[in-house]
């Protein structure tokens, strides 16, 4: 059974996948720092935790790890995208900026909020101009949902948004009212669009135009929100273990 590693911030939903790991009879070991032990290398891993921190851990103990390209989601078709979507960079799009539009880092870290920018003026002034971002037509999305995928198949799924909102009742439970339009459609995205064998897709449903995808997201760094830990843990454990057969949705090579 793998190991289950988490990075040393306590979020809701690493505290989750540990119990879930446990019921699952893995091991889990939260680290204390940036540094992987010795004793776990050549040990079968599964990472979990903020992007940067898994990948300078998968890289001290030389695990690959598996993620969709920055170009992915650009290069949907239009039908998947139900939007404009294209790739640039910080600086190119504050000289040709026109007009609102949702800009987000492309390599899916948090070096700024990916959301509507109005003005050239509000784009975040710190960050490179050669940092690679997506800018996207701004739409909106009537409900959203998280599906993870493993080897082409959707294993769990949950609401997250429902109008720009959580889709979070006051019980605790994450609800939304189009889960078989979503399954439907999901179905389809993966009929049609090459996808890595573990990998989380946000789909919804754009107001007046249909349902799309909303991008895609490592499941090593990906919020649970509703879905089955049990079923979450069975993708990290594969997007931490890539076969050679994965090598073009490989992000960091064994060293």
């Amino acid at each position: 059974m793998p190991t289950l590693v988490l990075s040393p911030r306590y979020t809701e939903d690493s505290k989750v996948l540990r119990v879930a790991a446990g019921r699952a009879g893995w091991k889990a070991e939260r680290l204390g720092g940036w540094r992987a032990p010795a004793r776990l290398r050549r040990q079968d891993v599964a990472l979990y935790g903020e992007p940067t921190f898994v990948e300078v851990i998968a890289a001290q103990l030389g695990v690959s790890l598996i993620d969709a390209p920055p170009a992915w989601l650009p290069g949907l078709p239009e039908r998947h995208l139900r939007r404009k979507v294209n790739m640039s960079t910080l600086a190119e799009v504050r000289e040709a900026f026109a007009g609102p539009a949702f800009v987000k880092p492309a390599d899916g870290r948090k070096g700024f909020e990916g959301r509507v920018y109005g003005a050239p003026a509000d784009l975040p002034d710190a960050v490179p101009g050669d940092t690679p971002v997506l800018v996207g037509e701004p739409v909106e999305w009537e409900v959203e949902y998280r599906c993870q995928v493993l080897d082409g198949e959707v294993v769990a799924m949950s609401p997250y948004l429902r109008n720009g909102e959580l889709a979070l009742t006051g019980d605790g439970r994450w609800e939304a009212t189009r889960d078989g339009e979503a399954r439907e459609y999901a179905g389809t995205l993966l009929a049609e669009v090459p996808l890595p064998p573990a990998i989380v897709v946000d789909i919804g449903l754009v107001k007046g135009r249909g349902w799309a995808v909303v991008e895609a997201n490592a499941a090593w760094g990906a919020g649970l929100y509703g879905c089955d830990p049990q079923a979450v843990l069975r993708v990290l454990a594969r997007a931490c273990a890539p076969a050679p057969s994965d090598r073009e949705w490989t992000t960091t090579p064994v060293g």
